[in-house]
């Protein structure tokens, strides 16, 4: 199903969860620097069961959109329904705590360019309790990056604009938590789409973290084979099956030499071990490829070619342009069918 026809150029989409000493600081600097850029943009703010009057102060603010939920979900929850709400052709997303850089939205939205998602990348740790956060994070972006065959700089930022579009595509896959951000990454990079990086400046947060290490350090970790899961599984299966099957060939090798060429039970029980893993895995990887979508947009940087030596972009949402401008050499106009959805 197509996503609505976009009303403005940008939708920002701030999750708010008892952020009242320092949210009306977020809005003026979002709203000054948006103010002066050529965008037309509006402020989406989630207030996700807040109990310290942060709802009262979004609400007293003109300039913003408020959508209250009576209990915390938590962040990605907010950040779902924020999306789905949102007017505009690009959607932001980033976070109400001081931390990143909010009054560089216009120039990350600049930065989208052709690509389909910009993600503010951070340079430096300002988290809590960093010996544990750091080498957790190392090792599920190194798994992240392993699925999607792609180099990512910064898996988890919650600084990053998108197309609307594509993102309304998947956000049904969106967990209520922090692995959110996770997830929107993968998606875009799992199914064809570009994803672009940008270092940003990330500073100290304000207020109270609601970040756990160990829980919300789980959910991402298994968000990521999550996905892997359900995008291809044979990554996953298969480094399983080669494993076992190596195990299975020394352990067959041994018997036959060490016990007159009769294998043990167990052996035989590891070879359908590793018979019955290949066989769930290519079952899995069926049912992926068969469920998938038959149509997807089109990615930003997929542009049709024209007679008169112009690009022009296929559409975003709308599907494929009914006319095409005819070149010199051809003076009737093409009647193109639109794309079934």
């Amino acid at each position: 199903m197509p996503a609505p026809p976009a009303e403005l150029d940008v939708s920002i989409v701030l999750p708010v969860h008892n952020e009242a000493g320092h949210l009306q600081t977020e809005i003026d600097r979002i709203a000054r620097a948006m103010d002066v850029s050529a965008y037309s943009w509006e402020l989406i703010i989630v207030d996700d069961g807040s109990d310290d009057g942060s709802d009262e102060i979004a609400t007293a603010d003109q300039r913003t959109r408020v959508i209250r939920a009576e209990r915390c979900s938590g962040a990605g929850a907010a950040r779902r329904i924020g999306t789905e709400a949102a007017r505009g052709s690009v959607v932001v997303w980033s976070d109400a705590d001081m931390s990143y850089p909010n009054h560089e939205i216009p120039q990350l939205v600049d930065a989208l360019g052709d690509a389909d998602q910009v993600v503010g990348t951070r340079t430096s740790e300002q988290g809590t309790l960093k010996f544990f956060r750091v080498p957790a994070k190392w090792l599920i972006r190194r798994l992240a990056q392993y699925l999607t065959q792609t180099t990512i700089p910064d898996l988890n930022t919650g600084f990053r604009a998108f197309r609307r579009d594509v993102a309304l595509q998947y956000t049904h896959e969106l967990p209520v938590g922090f692995s959110c951000a996770t997830t929107i990454t993968m998606a875009f990079l799992m199914n064809g789409y570009r994803v672009d990086f940008v270092p940003i400046t990330y500073e100290e947060r304000a207020g109270k973290s609601k970040f756990h290490w160990w829980r919300d350090t789980r959910s991402y970790a298994l968000q990521v084979i999550r996905m892997m899961l359900s995008y291809d599984p044979l990554r996953v299966m298969l480094p399983v099956a080669s494993l076992l099957g190596l195990i299975f060939i020394g352990k067959l090798g041994y018997d036959l030499v060490d016990k007159d060429l009769r294998p043990a039970a167990n052996t035989l029980l590891l070879g359908f071990a590793v018979l019955q893993t290949l066989v769930v895995g290519l079952l899995a990887d069926l049912i992926v490829r068969v469920n998938r979508p038959f149509h997807r947009e089109l990615p930003s940087d997929v542009r049709e070619i024209g007679d008169a030596d112009e690009s022009a972009h296929l559409p975003k949402a709308d599907g494929v342009p009914e006319k095409i401008t005819p070149g010199p050499d051809d003076p009737a106009s093409v009647d193109l069918p639109r794309r079934d959805r």
